[in-house]
């Protein structure tokens, strides 16, 4: 994993690079506490050459896994770290495409680098928090403001 700061802030934004063969959730996450993270949006684009997605089954309170076992491109991932008991996490969505151009999509559990990932990390206020929601057993993002808009 490759990383320049090309905003010094604020907000600070990185380019991050991935290798093959790194595993993305595992550099992220790493990466995000080599660099005391509180809350970040991040995006990146790349390949993996497998990859575990996810969808959040509410009755089970966990997530189906979804196995990618071929080479597929990183069509989008989005997502955002921040802080979860106190240790930065990654939460990420991704949509692949297959060689057939059809795509699969869910919440990035792991995947495999092949050749590269590509992302920039912006740093977000720190005052994002994931709290344990006992209706749905996530860790959500409050914002620390608990009025409701509406649209």
């Amino acid at each position: 994993m490759e990383a320049k700061l090309i905003n010094p802030g604020p907000p600070r934004i990185w380019a991050v690079v991935l290798e093959s063969g790194e595993e993305a959730v595992a550099c992220l996450t790493r990466f995000a506490r080599e660099q005391n993270l509180e809350a970040s949006q991040l995006t990146a684009i790349g390949a993996f050459s497998r990859a575990v997605l996810g969808f959040f089954d509410f009755a089970r309170r966990d997530y189906r896994r979804i196995a990618v076992d071929e080479q597929v491109e990183l069509v989008s991932l989005l997502g955002d770290i921040a802080l979860e008991n106190g240790v930065p996490k990654l939460h990420a969505h991704v949509a692949v495409g297959r060689s057939d151009g059809t795509t699969r999509g869910g919440h990035l559990l792991e995947a495999i680098v092949q050749p590269t990932l590509e992302a920039i990390v912006a740093e977000s206020p720190s005052w994002l928090r994931r709290e344990h929601d006992a209706e749905t057993g996530l860790a959500l993002i409050r914002t620390g403001s608990r009025t409701k808009m509406r649209a």
